[in-house]
């Protein structure tokens, strides 16, 4: 069984995925760009964005009556691993011990000039 979560707390989609798919127990947020819904636009650095990617799981995981206390797995992409530590301090604040399993990659480019892009898989 597979349904699609989508929410207009969220920014929409920018090409042909779901903001997330509810596979029974588990939920997979897709990658969320650090865009405010309310204006379009994206904050200048790397802890602002990280704070809105994180924002932007939350209100889809709301969508799905779910919490980021959900979250059993993160991926963070970054363009520049040089900002692991400033995007890990904002990390620290929107998670819980047991923290969340996690991987992060430096990427040579992301949508939109973002620096910073996180997805999550959460389980009911």
């Amino acid at each position: 069984m597979k349904q699609p979560i989508a929410t207009t707390a969220a920014p929409g989609a920018i090409g042909p995925y779901s903001q997330a798919i509810d596979a029974g127990n588990l939920v997979f947020v897709s990658g969320q760009l650090p865009i405010d819904p309310a204006t379009g636009t994206m904050p200048d650095n790397v802890a602002d964005q990280t704070a809105q990617s994180l924002m932007n799981a939350a209100a889809i995981l709301q969508s799905a009556g779910l919490t980021l206390d959900n979250v059993v797995k993160t991926t963070v992409l970054l363009t520049n691993i040089a900002d692991f530590g400033a995007m890990n301090e904002v990390y620290l604040h929107y998670f819980e011990a047991p923290f969340p399993a996690r991987s992060a990659f430096a990427v040579r480019d992301l949508p939109k000039g973002a620096l910073v892009e996180i997805e999550v898989i959460a389980s009911k």
